[in-house]
């Protein structure tokens, strides 16, 4: 069986929250040994920290989101310095800007203060951070490139910038992630995307519980259900990294096999950080057969 790795979902999302335990167990049996869970605002970082507590593959990921940080409270960032002191396996995100039809209500230097400031900590802490962008791939390089360079890694998740954009981001150390919502764009522009992103930069994603991909019609789509035996509900599932694994490699015209063996070094490489459960006896990442 392929090893892949979800490297951005959200199993403390409410809406499959109660039912993570079972959604892990079946993602486990079809593959998907590990699963970055990215929390998004001071609520949910604890159920993010009890996941990874409870479930060895889980990497906790603590961030403030851009659409939550109206919310947050005056201590923000202490409580959130909290976390990774306690948590030291701990990826920083999900964090990120939006100029989009949510986030253009949110005021933008708001947005911006509260992206950079936990960038910072994610640079000064040698952490991985998995970040948000919509419409403001321009300013996000402009703050990146004024605080980076990141050697530990940014991951610009459910990537659909330019192909253009990857070149000068590469050289900051952004990796790219792709979930479901790369097929949301036109076949030509996703395959120039796709092709531009060095193979050492590539990671494949859920973003679970949204970003359902669609069915090729040969694989099978998993969802999370409510509990209703005669109601299912269309929330997207880490199990079906396999139908994004399927169309990006489509994209790449290289065999699956080949695509899933890339992207988990490339993950597993990249939570290997000082600190992290990988590191910690999870999987021999010294092992010259665990680097690309």
């Amino acid at each position: 069986m392929m090893k892949l790795f979800d490297a951005h979902c959200h199993l403390q999302d409410p809406r499959i929250y109660n039912r993570a335990p079972k959604v892990i167990d079946t993602a486990l049996e079809n593959g998907v040994l590990h699963f970055v869970v990215n929390g998004v605002s001071e609520n949910d970082w604890h159920l993010v920290k009890e996941l990874s507590d409870n479930h060895p593959c889980v990497i906790p990921s603590f961030g403030l989101h851009p659409w939550f940080i109206m919310n947050r409270t005056p201590d923000w960032l202490t409580h959130l310095k909290e976390f990774f002191d306690a948590n030291p396996s701990a990826a920083v995100g999900e964090i990120g800007l939006d100029k989009g039809s949510h986030g253009k209500a949110i005021d933008f230097t708001d947005q911006v203060e509260t992206f950079s400031q936990q960038l910072q900590l994610a640079k000064e802490l040698k952490r991985p951070t998995s970040v948000h962008c919509v419409r403001a791939f321009g300013d996000l390089f402009d703050i990146m490139k004024s605080i980076g360079p990141f050697p530990e890694g940014v991951i610009l998740h459910s990537y659909l910038g330019s192909a253009e954009m990857v070149p000068e981001f590469a050289k900051l150390g952004v990796y790219f992630s792709f979930s479901g919502f790369l097929m949301e764009m036109k076949e030509a522009e996703a395959k120039k995307m796709v092709k531009a992103v060095p193979f050492d930069r590539i990671l494949l994603e859920t973003d679970a519980p949204d970003a359902l991909p669609k069915s090729n019609n040969s694989e099978s789509v998993f969802s999370v259900d409510n509990g209703d035996q005669k109601q299912k509900e269309t929330h997207n599932h880490p199990a079906n990294i396999h139908l994004v694994l399927s169309y990006v490699a489509s994209l790449l015209e290289m065999p699956k096999e080949e695509v899933a063996d890339i992207t988990y070094r490339n993950a597993m490489r990249l939570f290997s950080y000082q600190g992290s459960k990988l590191q910690n006896g999870k999987e021999n990442l010294q092992d010259p057969e665990s680097s690309v």
